[in-house]
């Protein structure tokens, strides 16, 4: 779920309507993704970031179902984590994972904090690097998420292509791959990845279909065809357009 442009955006970082067919690891009753959202032991201050992440539709987007395995990229304070974590139950599992400099810089406190939760009790804290995200042992997961951080590993200097061969690597056949991020106009490329925290939604296509995945779907809970893509969408610098921003959403899949 950075540079110094990096910034506690990362906290929010949480975000489509189908469901995935990624077949759940238990036979447990799944709860509603909107059941999940409304759970009252939620904090307040997640609930004042659901207006602008839509959850309910990313949890269905991911197909997260009771007993799987997931992931999520640059964790930051957890949100998006926790969410994952209510969706998978307690025979599921959730590995949060976050390099040295989002911890560093704010999520650390967060992060520990919110893994003190009951809820997120079958989340496991993996302090690493983008290049590396998961332990080699962490295998046949079914899904990974990176939402709203794919701009952040340019910001970070990451490897892209060693990070999505990760991701590949750690996912079974079928497992899906699922990223949200804020559009920046198209052609710029990596160009607004720090000053606007945006992304050329072609880039991210191009570098995670040379990994080996296939497209397998897209959303537009997320679009806002009203965002003229030329203001920062980081959450500390957007103001009252907080949560507005043009969001692409794909899920790509890894071949069965």
């Amino acid at each position: 779920m950075r540079s110094l442009f990096l910034t506690a955006g990362l906290l929010l970082a949480g975000c489509s309507h189908t469901s995935s067919s990624t077949p759940a690891a238990s036979a447990e009753k799944a709860p509603s993704s909107q059941a999940i959202v409304d759970a009252p032991d939620r904090t307040e201050a997640d609930r004042a970031l659901d207006a602008g992440r839509h959850p309910a539709a990313l949890l269905e987007f991911v197909g997260v179902r009771p007993g799987m395995k997931v992931a999520e990229l640059v964790a930051g304070g957890g949100y998006t984590t926790e969410l994952l974590a209510r969706a998978v139950g307690p025979d599921g599992v959730v590995y949060g994972q976050n390099p040295k400099f989002v911890l560093e810089l704010f999520a650390e406190k967060p992060w520990s904090e919110r893994l003190a939760r009951p809820v997120n009790q079958k989340v496991i804290r993996v302090d690493q690097e983008l290049n590396a995200p998961l332990p080699p042992e962490v295998t046949d997961l079914d899904a990974v998420v990176s939402n709203i951080v794919y701009h952040d590993a340019v910001a970070l200097q990451a490897d892209r292509a060693k990070m999505n061969a990760a991701i590949f690597q750690a996912l079974k056949p079928g497992g899906v791959y699922v990223v949200i991020d804020s559009s920046a106009k198209p052609g710029t490329g990596v160009a607004d990845t720090q000053t606007l925290h945006r992304i050329d939604e072609q880039v991210v296509r191009d570098e995670v279909l040379a990994s080996g995945f296939q497209l397998a779907e897209e959303s537009r809970v997320w679009r806002n065809p009203q965002d003229a893509r030329d203001w920062n969408a980081s959450p500390s610098a957007a103001g009252a357009r907080r949560g507005t921003s043009d969001r692409f959403a794909l899920k790509f899949v890894k071949p069965r």
